[in-house]
């Protein structure tokens, strides 16, 4: 399955981040276009260069602005995020993000998530780290995200309340199931911000299975330690270990029942006395919990009762949250929770140019060894909106050049 790896052994810092993933392939215009979108109080200034780090060559970020005001509510964000109109997958990542801080920030200072006031966390330049974070990772599209031990660093660190020891409070916290190795730098190397990207992102800490790097991306900081602060992460393919209760599923003879793994689970209920108007807002909470995917069926109950059943794809590690959520938030006493076996066709995300401009395609490769594409939707739609077109005309036309594309790839 197609994975994003961090090896962050000097740590991750929101700007190291946006850097990597640069590296790995997101197009610089295309962060760029989805940051605009937000509505901020003041300018900010995304930069990119090529820099060294005790020889190792990669791409440093910053962002900078002149707003001065670091402290915004967790509410506040929400708003900001919501009306930029991302994508839903970018949104609720962003989202996730923050809510991530929030609950530590909430749990440190005794306070519930939605009272929460950021500091650090609220200027604008650690709100584009994270809405860029988001984008990266929905633009490169990963079946899973795997990432080493954590380096946290050592010694004091000043914070809005005071100086603590390093990690910072809302560091430790966000990373209190994460593996994480201290002093191995002197001086702080884990922000807040690296933190919740990868408390929120991270499918497995400390992959036992087999990984097959393409390409690597080197995030290089700004503080110099004793060993090179950059951010290592990879894109390949990973095979994670043989699940011995895979040997329950049935085998499909186009592959080794090996293949399997039941590192996925199906949360569902039954539900046949709720507002149909709350549905809406618990599928998005949902999704915040870190769901896959989340769908309704509409079904037939005993004595022909209409009702809905609710279905959360999750990964293991967000079964709680997510299970916790369905039952706090629906009108259902119990659910179902559901292994199954996942298996997914090898895809790459390519730019293609066509008359509108580049529109990004995601090519897979069936098993019989044939190639399918399909061009992305959000493309398509923005295109159409800015020149003020009819979307099933740009869409034709769209899908005529990328095919001329493919049958003359010189």
């Amino acid at each position: 399955m197609r994975a994003l790896f961090y090896q962050p052994s000097c740590g991750i810092a929101g700007d190291m981040h946006i850097a990597a993933l640069i590296e790995l392939g997101v197009p610089e215009q295309h962060l760029r276009e989805q940051l605009n979108k937000l509505t901020l109080s003041a300018e900010f200034q995304l930069t990119l260069n090529p820099s060294v780090k005790m020889g190792i060559s990669g791409t440093h970020a910053k962002v900078t602005t002149e707003d001065q005001h670091d402290h915004r509510h967790h509410s506040t964000i929400v708003k900001l995020i919501t009306a930029a109109n991302f994508a839903p997958t970018i949104e609720q990542r962003a989202l996730a993000i923050f809510q991530a801080i929030a609950e530590a920030e909430g749990k440190i200072h005794n306070v519930t998530p939605d009272k929460v006031h950021f500091h650090e966390v609220g200027a604008i330049d650690s709100i584009v780290d994270i809405v860029a974070a988001a984008i990266c990772i929905e633009y490169l599209q990963p079946d899973i995200i795997l990432c080493n031990a954590i380096e946290v660093g050592s010694g004091m660190v000043d914070c809005a309340h005071g100086r603590f020891p390093v990690p910072a409070p809302a560091t430790q916290e966000l990373l209190a199931q994460a593996p994480c190795t201290y002093g191995g730098t002197e001086g702080e190397c884990t922000t807040p911000t690296g933190a919740a990207i990868l408390s929120v992102s991270v499918d497995e800490f400390l992959p036992k299975g087999i990984f097959c790097p393409e390409k690597v991306g080197y995030g290089v900081g700004y503080k110099d330690f004793a060993i090179p602060n950059v951010l290592r992460v990879v894109l390949g393919e990973y095979e994670s270990g043989y699940q011995k209760d895979a040997a329950t599923l049935p085998v499909n003879s186009a592959f080794s029942i090996e293949d399997l793994e039941l590192h996925h689970f199906k949360i569902e209920a039954n539900i046949d006395d709720m507002n149909p108007e709350a549905y809406e807002p618990l599928m998005d909470a949902l999704f915040s919990a870190g769901a896959g995917d989340v769908y309704l069926t509409p079904i037939i109950m005993k004595k022909g009762r209409p009702a809905h059943c609710i279905t959360a794809l999750s990964h293991k590690d967000k079964v709680e949250a997510i299970s916790d959520t369905l039952l706090n938030l629906s009108t259902t006493i119990g659910l179902r929770i559901v292994p199954f076996a996942k298996r997914v066709l090898s895809r790459e995300l390519k730019q293609i140019k066509t008359r509108y401009g580049s529109v990004q395609v995601k090519e897979v490769i069936q098993p019989n060894g044939q190639r399918r594409w399909k061009a992305e939707y959000s493309d398509v739609a923005h295109i159409a909106e800015a020149q003020k077109l009819n979307f099933q005309q740009v869409n034709t036309e769209i899908i005529l050049d990328i095919a001329t594309t493919y049958d003359d790839p010189a």
